[in-house]
């Protein structure tokens, strides 16, 4: 199979082209505005329709978004939300001119109405239901970035560690998350991109590792593998994600478990990470 994987050079996008060529023996057709300023999917229709006429499944991971640090800053200005609403509409046209088998990245964080990310989030559900396609909802997938100003915790966590020789965190640490290696990430994908026509349209696909863990959890796990102190800040909340706690679907279990513990993701994740 040929996938287009819409963000390739990001967080999950880059991981998913490297696990289907790998690890599945499926070809990626990457396309990202990272990669090349010609494939911006606000703007490049014609690009983007010449590309997913090549697929047999295309992967829309694409969005203008960050770690909680990048939600706090840009989620309530005109260009976040011209971003991803442009880069939707277009994507959206040409999986509907084409037809073409696709799931769609949502959030765990898409029936928070009190951000703009959440119900942007919610609006690209809707547009996926309305075309027949797999919409799934991330809880903090993390792997390899290499953007710093869209960092998600763990990221910024080794990169203080390792700048700095120590990892100063701006919370308690006292928050909850559920966080998933990016290479089970992947799998799922796959796997559900395989099976696509039998999945249930209305059932929900929760991909997390279904494990709560506290902020201060994974910068102890990080202080103890990096040999490096960890310095608790006085913010009590995480305003990006405070006002509600979701429980995720375990449906998603009827068709593929994690494997990666938070403890061996992270090695990894220092290991490669410059």
């Amino acid at each position: 199979m040929k996938y287009l994987v819409l963000g390739s050079s990001g967080q999950i996008g880059s991981h998913f082209c490297k696990y289907i060529e790998k690890s599945a023996g499926h070809s990626a057709i990457p396309f990202d505005l990272v990669r090349d300023p010609a494939e911006d999917l606000r703007c490049n229709v014609p690009l983007l329709t010449e590309r997913m006429h090549q697929a047999d499944f295309v992967i829309f991971l694409a969005f203008d978004v960050g770690g909680a640090l990048y939600l706090q800053q840009y989620q309530n200005t005109y260009e976040f939300i011209a971003n991803n609403v442009k880069l939707m509409n277009n994507t959206f046209d040409a999986l509907r001119a084409l037809g073409k088998p696709f799931i769609f990245a949502s959030s765990q964080m898409a029936n928070m109405l009190q951000s703009p990310y959440g119900i942007l989030k919610a609006v690209g559900d809707h547009y996926a239901k309305a075309l027949n396609g797999i919409t799934v909802k991330f809880w903090n997938v993390y792997g390899v970035e290499h953007d710093p100003k869209k960092f998600h915790v763990i990221t910024d966590f080794i990169k203080k560690a390792r700048r700095h020789g120590k990892v100063e965190m701006i919370s308690n640490g006292q928050e909850e998350r559920q966080f998933l290696y990016a290479e089970d990430c992947c799998e799922c994908l796959h796997k559900l991109s395989l099976n696509h026509q039998s999945i249930p349209r209305d059932k929900n696909l929760h991909i997390t590792n279904f494990r709560w863990n506290k902020i201060i959890e994974v910068a102890e796990i990080i202080g103890r593998q990096m040999k490096v102190p960890i310095l608790p800040g006085a913010q009590t909340i995480d305003p990006t994600q405070s006002f509600k706690k979701n429980e995720p679907d375990p449906f998603i279990l009827e068709f593929w478990r994690p494997t990666t513990s938070l403890e061996e993701g992270i090695r990894r994740v220092i290991a490669e990470t410059p």
